[in-house]
């Protein structure tokens, strides 16, 4: 315990902790199944890897498997928001993990967190945001070389990277996990789908049912939103920019818009975009008196909050998480956890049971970087189609369903062009 490095909240929390994770582990069979497989092959043994992640019940089953398979962890939080301090205080007391993270952490302790994972010197290094690979760029280069490679979760992370490697600035491999198809598939729109309607609503305790709900994005965590606030009985209207996402939008059976128009019939915002000033000065003003504004996007840049600061007369904090902005035309704005994303500052995040199938391909991208050492260039890389499906099968047997397969004769029909009609 003495050689823990750690800074958290109050380790006093450990025993409440540490109920959460077992509750999580509970509904999470995929990444059980795999520890199991790890601490007996120990596939990551010797492997330093540092991690910066929400430090929730769920990260803490993730970072336990990786344990089991031999590896030495470092953790911190990948938002100054969503940590569980007693989850944080639990991998520090009870599994002797190094985690710094402290719900509500000011800028300069978050950045001081991400610091100190980065002096584990880790060979591997897991992201969601892609803050950790950014600040080794830029500040640790020297380190580099030291690394094997990374993992992204999220797709805004996932879009950074892409763009360094562009550039020609990415100077280590990348596994994009968001790619794979039971992350994004599920975890963006089923898991982001329900939590952060369940965050508007822990925040607000309003009903949504006959509102209007504006969800800016028709990306997977958009269509999720949407489809969760439609079955609510919200009357759902889709912004977006990119006309094929729109025109879906059309079909799946919301009314699409401009953000100008919603934003003055709109009950509640919420931006799912990953882009910046989406609710910007100018959406602000056109706001209903009364209009909730929430964001579900990594980073809190998609509402313009500093805009906010400069045209309120008065602002006070009614509940947790929502504040009550009266501008000086009289209006009044309530923006839901300081615009940070709302599933997981204001409720729990995604559920165990998606977050399994996102933290199993996290635990397998370790693996496959390992695995590959040597072999891999500065670049971004999906996970191979036949982890994806593992995991997959994993979770389809975990649950008791079964599947088809296909029969010899199918399968040599679909490998053949000479029969036809």
């Amino acid at each position: 315990m003495n050689s823990v490095k750690s800074d958290i909240k109050d380790i006093n929390l450990a025993d409440f902790g540490q109920k959460k994770i077992d509750w999580a582990g509970h509904l999470m069979p995929v990444l059980n199944l795999i520890r199991r497989r790890f601490a007996k092959e120990k596939p990551l043994e010797g492997i330093t890897i540092g991690a910066c992640l929400h430090v929730t019940a769920e990260t803490a089953n993730l970072m336990l498997t990786l344990t089991s398979g031999g590896a030495k962890v470092a953790l911190c939080a990948s938002n100054p928001l969503s940590t569980k301090n007693e989850v944080a205080s639990a991998l520090v007391k009870n599994h002797e993990i190094s985690t710094f993270a402290i719900c509500g952490e000011d800028n300069k302790t978050y950045y001081s967190h991400l610091q100190s994972v980065l002096d584990f010197h880790p060979q591997i290094t897991m992201d969601d945001g892609a803050d950790l690979v950014s600040l080794l760029h830029q500040e640790k280069k020297d380190r580099l070389r030291e690394v094997l490679g990374s993992s992204e979760e999220t797709t805004t992370g996932v879009n950074r990277l892409k763009a360094m490697e562009k550039n020609g600035a990415l100077k280590i491999p990348i596994v994009a996990v968001n790619e794979s198809d039971t992350k994004h598939l599920f975890d963006n729109r089923y898991g982001t789908g329900q939590s952060s309607i369940d965050g508007i609503i822990r925040a607000t305790n309003i009903l949504l049912a006959g509102k209007t709900l504006v969800v800016a994005g028709y990306g997977w965590c958009g269509r999720g939103v949407a489809m969760r606030a439609k079955g609510m009985g919200a009357n759902v209207i889709v912004t977006e920019v990119n006309p094929i996402a729109a025109l879906e939008a059309v079909m799946d059976g919301f009314r699409v818009m401009k953000i100008s128009q919603a934003a003055k019939i709109a009950d509640i915002i919420i931006t799912a975009t990953g882009n910046k000033h989406v609710i910007d000065s100018n959406i602000i003003d056109k706001l209903k008196s009364g209009a909730i504004i929430a964001n579900t996007g990594h980073f809190d840049v998609e509402i313009d909050v500093v805009y906010l600061e400069k045209a309120k007369k008065a602002k006070r904090t009614l509940r947790d998480n929502l504040e009550e902005y009266i501008l000086k035309t009289g209006q009044k704005v309530y923006l839901l956890s300081s615009g940070r994303l709302v599933n997981l500052a204001a409720a729990e995040g995604h559920p165990p049971d998606v977050m399994d199938l996102s933290f199993a391909n996290q635990a397998l991208a370790c693996e496959w970087i390992i695995k590959n050492k040597g072999k891999l260039k500065n670049k971004v890389y999906v996970l191979p189609k036949r982890i994806d499906q593992t995991i997959a099968r994993l979770k389809l047997r975990a649950t008791g369903i079964s599947f088809d397969s296909l029969t010899k004769g199918q399968r040599q029909y679909l490998g053949s062009w000479q029969e036809g009609t």
